[in-house]
């Protein structure tokens, strides 16, 4: 959800303390067209933005949908000061989150080509201050959130094992945490999958595996416990999603989702 407070806070940023550049008189009506294809999101606060500004908004698509050069994804209409003051959020916030959108479902397409049960995620490699954009922008290009936030599900990390051993890190959260919260934990070793779901993990994170480990490492959790699901994680690029997909792993996860997608190209145009 998009709240007042985000608005404020992107439109003090950009706007400042003495805005002349906008100062323009009379009523005028704006669009937000797409310079090249994609699919779009972050829909939703582009509209909390104009609507902020007392401006009408009529959205032409739906966060989701694939777009193409020359398609009008908002139209707004108001007076030209407001209109104009809001342009330039609009622009990044869609921008920004359509790339994600965009890159995601690349991904997703390409791990249909050989699963169709694999899920693509994301991580908590965000921008502060705009997950919430950005992890709806994963969901628009079909991919699947992962934890929102730290307390959403337990996370044993490398450095949580460096501490207090595999099995004993594992212990030590499954006492803490609810019986609603599920332990995903991390291991580096194919030989170490197994004795991660044996020890109660409910996913084991195969972290920057090779391909080839990924699979074995799949094999023996397979082989150790038929419910506990595998995740590969670390530098996977979209290229690299269908030789990952096809080691059987349950759920692909890319930092690069958020923290790299390249912004899809948009202009917003007047009168």
């Amino acid at each position: 959800m998009i709240t007042n407070a985000d608005v404020e806070r992107w439109l003090r940023e950009d706007v400042g303390h003495h805005d002349v550049t906008n100062q323009v008189p009379g009523d005028t009506e704006g669009r937000l067209v797409a310079k090249e294809s994609g699919v779009v999101a972050g829909l939703d606060a582009a509209s909390a933005v104009f609507e902020y500004l007392d401006c009408d908004v009529t959205l032409e698509a739906d966060d989701g949908d694939r777009i193409d050069a020359g398609d009008v994804v908002i139209r707004v209409a108001g007076p030209a000061r407001e209109v104009l003051r809001g342009e330039r959020v609009a622009v990044n916030v869609v921008g920004h989150a359509s790339g994600i959108a965009t890159e995601t479902r690349a991904a997703v397409d390409a791990a249909r080509t050989v699963d169709d049960a694999v899920r693509i995620a994301a991580t908590r490699k965000t921008t502060p201050g705009l997950r919430g954009v950005e992890k709806r922008a994963v969901v628009a290009g079909g991919g699947d959130t992962h934890r929102l936030d730290l307390s959403h599900m337990v996370m044993v990390k490398d450095n949580h094992v460096a501490e207090m051993g595999l099995a004993g890190a594992i212990e030590h959260f499954r006492e803490r945490a609810s019986f609603a919260t599920q332990l995903d934990v991390e291991v580096e070793t194919p030989a170490d999958a197994p004795r991660a779901a044996e020890a109660g993990a409910d996913i084991v994170l195969l972290d920057n595996m090779s391909v080839a480990e990924t699979e074995r490492a799949v094999d023996l959790v397979a082989a150790t416990d038929g419910e506990t699901l595998t995740e590969a994680s670390g530098g996977i690029t979209v290229a690299d999603v269908p030789d990952y997909a096809a080691t059987g792993v349950d759920v692909i996860s890319m930092g690069a989702l958020t923290h790299s997608a390249p912004t899809l190209d948009l202009s917003f145009r007047t009168g």
